[in-house]
C-alpha cells in the first residue's frame, strides 16, 4: 500500500497556501455523492469555453491560472481554479510538484509526471478516460494542469461502479495497463452525456503490480474485441512514439513494464485477477 512519509509537502507552498486559500468545499457529501464544484464562483467575462482538441490544448498550455480554492480531503495539494486567455475559458485542477507528499514505493515529484503519462496512454488507446492534461508552470511552479470536467450529479456512485457498461470496462482495461493503484469510486467521473472520465493517476505506471480497483466486475472474463483491438495498436505506439513520450516522464523500466503488462493482456485475453500480493481494493474506496 502506497504510504506517505513522514516528510510534508514543500513547507514555503504550505504556509502561503494556509495563509491565502479557501477551502473549496468538494468533499462534503455522502459516501457515493457526486459533489459539483460551484462553477457560479467564475466570472469568465466574454470568453468561451473550447470547443476543439486545439483550442482546450492552447487553453491549458497558455492560459492565465485564476487559482481560487483548496480540495482539501486530497492527498497531495489539488488546487481548483479558472483557466483563461483572451478569448476562451474554463476550470482546471492544478497539481504543483511542490505539493506532493513522497511514498515510500514511488520516486518523490514524480507524481505529476505519472498524470501526463496517464492522459498520453489514455489519448493513445482512443477512450479519452483522462481529461486533457498538461505538464506546465503554474503560481507555486511546475505541475500537472488538468480541464476540470463537473460531473452529473443526479448518479448514485456506490450504484454506478458496480453497473455492467462498457465505459466502466473500458476503464478496467486501461487501469491494468497503467497499473493504477488508486482506482476509487471518487476518481470516476460519470458525465451528463453519458461519457465516463477517471482522474488521480499519480500513482500509476509502477514497475511493481499494484493494481488496485473497485472494477473488479470483469476479473478473469475474457478482453471485448474492441479491447483487443485497442491493445494491439497501442502494443505497436508503445514501441514508437507513444513509448518516446513516456520516457519523458517515466524510466525506462516502468515503460518496459507498461509494454509488458500489455502483451501480458494480449496473450491472455483476459482481464487481470487480484494477483494477492497486493490489496486488490483502494482504501478507502470513496
Amino acid at each position: 500500500m502506497s504510504e506517505r512519509h513522514d516528510a510534508d509537502v514543500d513547507p514555503d507552498l504550505d504556509e502561503a497556501l494556509t495563509d491565502d486559500w479557501a477551502d473549496v468545499e468538494l468533499d462534503s457529501g455522502e459516501e457515493g455523492e457526486v459533489v459539483e464544484l460551484d462553477l457560479g464562483v467564475f466570472d469568465h467575462g466574454d470568453r468561451r469555453p473550447p470547443s476543439t482538441e486545439v483550442e482546450v490544448a492552447t487553453l491549458l498550455a497558455e492560459g492565465v491560472l485564476d487559482l481560487e480554492g483548496r480540495l482539501m480531503a486530497a492527498s497531495n495539494v489539488t488546487l481548483i481554479g479558472a483557466i483563461r486567455t483572451d478569448t476562451l475559458a474554463g476550470e482546471c485542477v492544478y497539481k504543483p510538484v511542490a505539493g506532493e507528499r513522497p511514498l515510500w514505493d514511488f520516486p518523490d515529484g514524480t507524481l505529476a509526471g505519472r498524470e501526463i503519462s496517464a492522459f498520453l496512454v489514455s489519448e493513445a488507446m482512443g477512450w479519452r478516460i483522462v481529461p486533457p492534461t498538461l505538464l506546465r508552470d503554474g503560481p507555486f511552479g511546475p505541475g500537472m494542469v488538468q480541464l476540470w470536467m463537473n460531473a452529473d450529479p443526479a448518479v448514485d456512485l456506490v450504484q454506478f461502479v458496480r453497473r455492467d457498461v462498457p465505459e466502466l470496462r473500458r476503464m478496467a482495461v486501461f487501469d491494468a495497463v497503467v497499473n493504477n493503484a488508486d482506482r476509487k469510486g471518487g476518481h470516476i467521473i460519470p458525465m451528463a452525456d453519458g461519457h465516463v472520465h477517471g482522474v488521480d493517476h499519480g500513482i500509476c505506471f509502477s514497475p511493481d503490480p499494484k493494481l488496485r480497483t473497485l472494477l473488479w466486475r470483469w476479473a478473469g472474463k475474457p478482453l471485448t474485441v474492441e479491447a483487443l483491438a485497442v491493445l494491439e495498436r497501442l502494443a505497436d505506439d508503445l514501441r514508437g512514439d507513444l513509448g518516446e513520450q513516456l520516457h519523458e516522464h517515466l524510466t525506462r523500466r516502468e515503460v518496459r513494464r507498461t509494454e509488458q503488462r500489455v502483451a501480458d493482456l494480449l496473450r491472455t485475453q483476459l482481464h487481470p485477477q487480484p494477483s494477492g500480493d497486493w490489496p486488490a481494493l483502494p482504501w478507502p474506496p470513496f
